[in-house]
């Protein structure tokens, strides 16, 4: 199986390497941004048709899909993929459908193009507007999962914009069986399929790093080294975020049985998140009280935990951790525990070692609550609830382009209002600046409009 594997692997090479000698991608993203510029305009109505259209092929389709998936998962297997790597490889029924359901979820959301923020009288005659209008063609590269592609192609085709797509050499199968089946869907529809372009192979990746001039964002989804490799080697502006180390603080006054049902879906719900947690900060006048508990329940769900010393003398049961687990992400089973003795000594613990993806506090004081809300510097910062919920799906934003952690918007889950801008439109008749400079200057009148 390894060796047939190896030859589809050779003849999909060649066929890209034929095929980038007769049409490079620079012509790709020239194809790309002509059919963004039609999209960019097109109605509402017309849109949502063909994100409908989208949907319902690849339920039609489900089954092409899932084999694809499955050839991806076999030759990883045999390649000796990383767990959490074939974790979210891993595409099953289950998972298709939630993505068929986020993407009629998108067609439902209010269109985020055309939407007049400002609309101003600067004279008689002389009327302001500021517009919402698509970025126009996004470059998204992403590790495994292939129903991001899913998530992503619809949000990109309800904000008005062109998306090139580049997976993760373990789902190549899955990428190119959707983005057929997404092509065909569109046609018919007001959407060029042209608008959605799937590229393969690993060179491409740098020479769409270079196309600044066709590609407007760049949002790369993966490893931390990959996403630094991306930030530090292109002159497009970058979405996203390098490390995805969440806390979660049992304060003083914490629920026990709460805290614990937390802390087990915030760890094993989906480990291989990037909102997943990765380490658990417990006040110490609990700890006596909660920390067997919640051992217990978490290795009941075969969690291996990494204390510090004072977790060791409570459990000793669980191995040491190191002065590297603070700082790692481990998107598996693994987790650290550390006792602190205030609600500051946790912020300090997180603000050190945090990404700024999501932390959160398990606590009945709402004071307690509110000062972590309001000093923790995180795109999240949740209050009793898990981490888990960071999810532009369960934000009700149909689905996410990606998580930002950066501090200037958008930031977190990244929806649709994060793949437009804005352009500031002007009306006259014949207005000049002149008039308003000198002895005789007319005074602007800077009236808003309904």
């Amino acid at each position: 199986m390894g060796k047939e594997h190896d030859k589809i692997d050779i003849i999909l090479s060649l066929n890209m390497a034929i095929a980038s000698i007769a049409f490079p991608l620079v012509n790709i993203a020239q194809q790309t941004r002509q059919a963004a510029s039609k999209l960019a305009i097109l109605s509402t109505t017309a849109k949502n048709q063909a994100i409908l259209a989208i949907a319902a092929a690849l339920a039609s389709s489900k089954l092409e899909i899932l084999q694809a998936n499955a050839a991806d998962c076999q030759a990883s297997v045999v390649e000796g993929i990383a767990p959490a790597l074939y974790k979210r490889l891993q595409l099953d029924e289950n998972k298709l459908k939630d993505a068929i359901a986020g993407v009629k979820d998108v067609a439902k959301l209010e269109d985020p193009v055309g939407q007049v923020q400002v609309h101003r009288e600067i004279d008689t005659g002389l009327i302001l507007k500021r517009v919402t209008c698509p970025l126009g063609v996004l470059g998204v590269i992403f590790e495994a999962r292939p129903e991001a592609a899913i998530q992503i192609i619809s949000l990109a085709i309800k904000s008005g914009n062109g998306v090139i797509l580049k997976g993760g050499k373990e789902a190549v199968r899955s990428c190119e069986a959707i983005v057929k089946i997404v092509k065909q869907g569109l046609v018919g529809t007001g959407v060029s399929p042209d608008v959605v372009q799937l590229l393969t192979t690993r060179a491409e990746i740098l020479e769409l790093l270079q196309l600044d001039k066709y590609v407007d964002l760049i949002i790369p989804r993966g490893s931390n080294s990959f996403v630094r490799f991306v930030q530090e080697n292109t002159r497009i502006p970058v979405l996203g975020h390098a490390d995805g180390i969440c806390h979660l603080y049992v304060d003083v006054a914490a629920d026990i049985e709460k805290a614990i049902a937390i802390t087990v879906d915030a760890k094993t719900q989906y480990p291989a998140a990037c909102n997943a947690i990765e380490t658990l900060l417990v006040h110490s006048s609990i700890a006596g009280n909660f920390l067997p508990q919640v051992v217990a329940a978490l290795q009941a769900k075969q969690v291996e935990l990494r204390g510090d010393e004072r977790t060791l003398q409570i459990t000793p049961q669980i191995l040491g951790a190191e002065a590297a687990d603070w700082e790692t992400e481990y998107s598996d089973l693994i987790l650290s525990i550390k006792i602190v003795d205030s609600l500051e000594q946790a912020i300090a613990h997180i603000q050190e070692y945090g990404s700024r993806h999501t932390e959160a506090i398990v606590t009945e004081n709402l004071d307690t609550a509110a000062s972590f809300q309001a000093l923790v510097n995180a795109a999240g910062v949740y209050h009793n609830c898990s981490t888990r919920f960071a999810d532009g799906f369960r934000y009700g934003l149909g689905a996410e382009v990606g998580i930002s952690t950066q501090q200037m918007p958008p930031r977190g889950p990244v929806g649709l209002e994060g793949l437009i801008t804005y352009k500031y439109q002007m009306n006259g008749n014949g207005h000049i600046v002149a008039s308003y400079n000198g002895e005789n200057a007319k005074s602007f009148t800077h009236r808003d409009l309904k």
